[in-house]
């Protein structure tokens, strides 16, 4: 293949699949589990399923970890993240992706895979990180990088907000759409113990679009002494926001709530508040 295919090829691909995958298997290899974030998802996940009143019988799990995800649910079939996903239509009643859609090339082609994976009625719930994922640290290498070579290279895989995953959602074709997030703030003892850490849980850059050319040193201590002056935390210790993203949806079938048509309220807003209602001028 010839570079300026390459390149090509890059702009369309998100993830270089081949480098993501060695970077998983390092991980599993020196910890054996992917990490707090991981372990935070799941938790969240299991208060979730608490809280549905419903047994599901045929789950399957969407994971790059699937050792560690099968504790979410033991029995269910567990497939990789990789496109086209493995799971037969209409053939579950729980679909759970964890920790992978924003590795996606194609996270609405993901969702609607699920959602045909799906029996009607049948529930996706999906987690991931969200926009707000190392926003320290990416704004620190983008500074860095672009006083010392005058512009940046892709580093962090582009994590998305709520909103877009809410679109996305919807989209996707899912009854009863629902996203939220959850922030969980960290400090580090450096920022290379951060960089650290998201290697040794399988999240380091694994982006088609990344160069290929070993960044100087000078980079990373740039990015480091950004770092330290933008976000401190207490103790000489730094600053790292991560988001998680939940993601909710509901397989359409008959008898599911509907959303009622604009317009069609029996009760005007401002009686319900107490208030009264005016024009507003243009």
């Amino acid at each position: 293949m010839t570079d300026a295919r390459k390149r090509a090829d890059a702009a369309i691909r998100l993830t270089d699949r081949a480098a993501l995958e060695r970077q998983r298997k390092r991980a599993k290899r020196n910890s054996g589990a992917p990490g707090f974030l991981h372990e935070a998802a799941l938790e969240e996940i299991h208060h979730r399923l608490a809280d549905i009143n419903r047994s599901f019988e045929n789950p399957a799990i969407v994971t790059g970890f699937p050792s560690f995800w099968r504790n979410a649910c033991p029995a269910a079939l567990i497939v990789s993240d990789a496109d086209p996903l493995p799971l037969a239509a209409q053939c579950h009643d729980l679909v759970i992706h964890a920790m992978a859609l924003h590795w996606a090339d194609d996270p609405v082609g993901q969702l609607v895979q699920c959602r045909l994976a799906l029996r009607p009625d049948g529930l996706l719930l999906a987690v991931c990180p969200g926009g707000d994922t190392l926003i320290e640290l990416r704004t620190s290498l983008m500074e860095a990088e672009i006083h010392l070579r005058g512009g940046a290279s892709p580093r962090v895989v582009p994590m998305a907000g709520i909103g877009d995953y809410g679109t996305l959602l919807q989209r996707s074709g899912f009854a009863l759409p629902v996203a939220d997030r959850m922030v969980l703030p960290v400090t580090y003892k450096s920022p290379l113990a951060l960089m650290q850490d998201l290697r040794t849980t399988g999240e380091g850059n694994a982006l088609a679009a990344r160069s290929r050319v070993p960044p100087p040193r000078s980079l990373f201590d740039a990015a480091a002494k950004h770092y330290r002056t933008g976000f401190p935390a207490a103790d000489g210790r730094i600053e790292a926001t991560f988001e998680l993203m939940f993601l909710t949806g509901w397989a359409p079938a008959e008898g599911q709530p509907k959303p009622l048509r604009p317009g069609s309220a029996e009760a005007r807003l401002a009686d319900a508040l107490g208030t009264n209602e005016r024009k507003l001028e243009r």
